[in-house]
């Protein structure tokens, strides 16, 4: 079957992976030159987002990334295989993903599961066009990677719930339109039966958002403060009390569409460095490109198993792990190969070598801590005793 660049929208359930790889390919190629301006983004977060939404609306209005979602949430149909295509292709392209895609693919699809077809047919399209951004409000101060342990109280007010407490390390809050987020709705004893997941409106009156500089420099994380935040119960996400359902859906997501779409990047980056760095030790190079081999092959056996509607459980836990040591050794390696552009040049590239090295320190803490990651293996895949 041939697929012309310029029309997948007949029967995209039809189109096989391959088939979608080379129109997007053909495309890419084609809009080289209306794409140019996405390579070299402005260092000013404001404008980034606002480069990054356009180029959202772009692959929107073309089709692309309404491959893999239902046409009563605005999609073209199709398996969500498909969208992880389009996320490779521009990641080997040398393009930024959008920073919807994060939301895009990680709270889109607990949104289209657990909300109500009204209200996923409200939100959803708006999502998907780049006219909204979500976060995800999860962790908390002594609640990162023990989400069971959240404190955020809900309380019951008959047809809203009341939010008071507080989230911490909640990406690009600031920009935020909604929130995906997690609250204690039972009793701190009821650990992981008592939460409930809902989806905010970040204009709310009663939220404080404060952002929090990381060590690269951006303001990518914020804290956010909630005072009587009042929620409706038509937002709630799933049954009250079964936010867990939904959290570990939402993390599977997470670490099947995010850990496939970073080891795209990761290739990428390390052909970068193998430009930039002539000297780089064959072995080097090559246990880096092993290690991000593995995290695509960890990572494709997820995105199928949720693309075939399966459930994923603890084994993305591997995917999550793999992705963190395969990130640090890469980074190790750039430092390790150009050290006087990591740590005493200034130019664009010393400036993004630099804050993706200190970008991937973080990476085996993020999204659940390596140490987690691995008792929930040995635990739950295993079989191996907690004591």
């Amino acid at each position: 079957m041939n697929v012309p660049a310029d029309d997948i929208t007949g029967a995209p359930a039809e189109l096989s992976v391959a088939e979608v790889r080379t129109a997007f390919q053909a495309w890419l190629h084609a809009k080289a030159s209306e794409l140019g301006e996405f390579r070299n983004l402005s260092t000013d977060v404001d404008e980034i987002f606002k480069s990054l939404s356009r180029l959202q609306r772009l692959l929107y209005s073309e089709g692309w990334i309404r491959l893999g979602w239902p046409e009563e949430v605005g999609g073209l149909g199709g398996p969500l295989v498909l969208r992880a295509v389009i996320s490779e292709e521009l990641a080997a392209a040398g393009y930024p993903p959008p920073f919807s895609f994060g939301t895009q693919e990680v709270l889109g699809p607990a949104v289209a599961r657990f909300a109500t077809p009204e209200l996923a047919a409200e939100v959803l399209p708006r999502l998907l066009r780049g006219d909204e951004t979500w976060c995800q409000g999860f962790s908390e101060p002594g609640a990162g990677s023990d989400l069971a342990a959240l404190r955020l109280r809900a309380v019951d007010d008959g047809d809203t719930w009341r939010l008071s407490g507080e989230k911490i390390w909640t990406s690009w809050a600031q920009y935020a339109d909604r929130c995906v987020i997690l609250a204690r709705t039972g009793s701190l004893e009821s650990a992981h039966k008592g939460i409930t997941a809902m989806l905010l409106d970040m204009d709310t009156p009663g939220i404080e958002v404060r952002p929090l500089r990381s060590m690269n420099g951006d303001d990518e994380f914020c804290s956010l403060y909630f005072e009587d935040v009042v929620v409706p119960k038509s937002r709630t996400l799933g049954e009250a009390g079964e936010g867990w359902a939904v959290a570990m859906f939402v993390l599977s997501c997470e670490r099947g569409a995010a850990a496939w779409q970073r080891q795209a990047w990761m290739r990428w980056r390390l052909g970068s460095l193998a430009a930039d760095a002539s000297d780089l030790p064959p072995h080097t190079a090559g246990e880096a490109l092993e290690l991000i081999h593995i995290l695509r092959l960890m990572s494709r056996r997820t995105v199928r198993s949720l693309s075939a509607g399966e459930q994923v459980g603890a084994v993305s836990s591997f995917d999550k792990l793999m992705m963190s040591t395969a990130e640090k050794f890469l980074f190790d390696t750039v430092l390790s190969a150009i050290p006087e552009t990591l740590l005493l040049t200034d130019n664009e590239s010393a400036r993004d070598w630099r804050s993706d090295y200190f970008y991937s320190r973080a990476s085996s803490i993020y999204g659940g801590a390596a140490e987690i990651q691995r008792n929930i293996i040995a635990e739950r895949v295993l079989g191996m005793p907690k004591d």
